[in-house]
């Protein structure tokens, strides 16, 4: 435990609140849309960075590091996938999603721009989508929370148990004081924290290599060969349609004030986030050539910082393991909370409830969701950080990847085609990841997203056409440059 550390930590958690309460005090006011979108007035950078940071959780720090540690270098095509799926997110989603969600009535969560798309009064796609959301997001704010206690645990010797309580209630404190705004703004911070953590570390510790400071050991078998498995390529490359339906992700791309503005966040986004990944590679692979084997292959980044530096900069670099965990959980319980308050309890329980009784459910759910959270993190069963992250990334790609850019680029598809696409995207995923994943070797988003696609529009094509009014709908928002 060295209390210098300590120090650094301690401040960087305070800074996290005091952002909460910043915008707490200035947002007293505000209703659900500032809440919950920022008031869709967020700029190129923080809304760039924001997305990334809330994509890039810890696992980038800690999880996919220690896959290339410990399975070598044929793990890099979940980063090429990664940086592939980013980039086309960008260059093509994001411009027609902010202008469809305005053209649908404004809407400010994804279930909500899914129905209002097809101006349907059912609320039945609203409700499928917030169960979808309250279970993965759950597993996914979970692996933010363990990686909060082993980095607690590893680093200043506390309980990880007692680590995962602090974390969350850090978390917790300035997603249910700030909204939306304090998320991205915090996200900010917190993506230019991870970038100078991964550029530093990966570059100090190739030095000490070429220094002859590596511990002389056997490498694994095939640790260089890019092509070891042609399942790890299909893989890895699946990982990349995981942002074509990652709420928290592309809820960013609905808060941009402008097009202009979408432009300018594309460029700095995919370029943050390919640098994070290429750097994340590196760390993975320069770590096992300068430390050798070490216990725990979830702890390389941790350790590699930590034998590299002094403890003043060592504090600084590991709060970027916090920053990636808390970037990500904050975004994932604001989500799950907007659309349980937006898509359930209001349409379904209080339709004439007040902005303020909604943003207090909101933070209720908030809490909630922390504590399930919590609950599966301190399982000693729940998996590795990378197990958790992958099965929610899973579930959200699989279920609402073709669902959405269906209805961004597709006139004729219908909400029929929209439930039926959810729905077996999100059975396929969790069947195939029980019964299939093993003996296959495949990731079960691949099989999912097919399915989703091919069910959405079997199933549009055998319902009615839309009715006109949708149709104009979707052209007035295909052809506007701005709206």
């Amino acid at each position: 435990m060295n209390v210098t550390e300590w120090v650094f930590f301690i401040i960087y958690l305070v800074f996290m609140l005091g952002v909460g309460i910043f915008f707490f005090l200035r947002s007293k006011n505000a209703g659900e849309k500032d809440f919950f979108l920022g008031g869709r007035q967020m700029g190129a950078w923080v809304s760039a960075l924001s997305a990334g940071a809330s994509d890039m959780s810890a696992w980038v720090l800690m999880g996919l590091p220690a896959s290339i540690y410990a399975m070598g270098m044929g793990q890099t095509w979940i980063a090429i996938g990664l940086i592939i799926g980013y980039a086309l997110s960008w260059i093509f989603e994001a411009p027609r999603l902010r202008r469809f969600s305005i053209a649908a009535d404004d809407s400010i969560t994804i279930p909500q721009y899914l129905t209002k798309r097809f101006l349907s009064r059912s609320k039945a796609l609203q409700i499928i989508c917030a169960v979808i959301f309250l279970f993965a997001y759950t597993i996914y704010a979970a692996s933010s929370i363990k990686a909060c206690g082993t980095l607690f645990n590893t680093v200043m010797g506390i309980d990880a148990g007692m680590a995962m309580y602090i974390a969350a209630a850090i978390i917790i404190g300035y997603t249910f004081l700030g909204g939306f705004s304090a998320v991205c703004w915090t996200d900010f911070f917190q993506g230019l924290l991870m970038l100078a953590a991964l550029l530093v570390a990966p570059i100090f510790a190739l030095a000490m290599v070429k220094q002859g400071c590596a511990v002389q050991a056997e490498l694994p078998e095939n640790f260089w060969n890019f092509t070891a498995d042609w399942r790890d390529i299909v893989s890895g490359l699946g990982w990349g349609l995981g942002y074509f339906g990652m709420p928290h992700i592309i809820i960013r791309f609905m808060s941009i004030r402008s097009e202009k503005e979408v432009r300018k966040s594309a460029v700095i986004g995919i370029t943050w986030t390919f640098i994070i990944l290429t750097f994340s590679v590196i760390a993975g692979a320069v770590g096992r050539v300068l430390l050798g084997q070490i216990e725990n292959s979830s702890i390389v980044f941790i350790t590699m910082v930590r034998r590299i530096f002094p403890v003043a900069i060592s504090g600084i670099l590991l709060s970027a393991i916090l920053a990636a965990a808390m970037s990500t959980a904050d975004s994932q319980l604001l989500a799950s909370a907007s659309s349980f308050s937006s898509d359930v309890y209001k349409p379904i329980f209080r339709k004439n409830a007040s902005d303020k009784e909604m943003l207090w459910v909101s933070r209720i759910v908030v809490a909630v969701i922390a504590v399930v959270a919590l609950i599966i993190a301190a399982d000693p069963g729940s998996g590795t950080i990378m197990n958790l992250v992958e099965n929610a990334w899973g579930v959200f790609g699989a279920a609402f990847g073709p669902a959405i850019l269906l209805s961004l680029f597709w006139r004729r598809f219908t909400f029929s085609g929209a439930i039926a696409g959810i729905v077996a995207g999100a059975g396929v995923d969790i069947l195939w990841l029980a019964f299939l994943k093993a003996s296959t070797g495949i990731y079960e988003i691949i099989p999912g997203f097919v399915i989703s696609f091919a069910a959405a529009v079997i199933v549009s094509l055998l319902s009615p056409e839309p009715t006109e009014e949708v149709k104009a709908l979707f052209n007035k928002a295909s052809t506007s440059t701005e709206i």
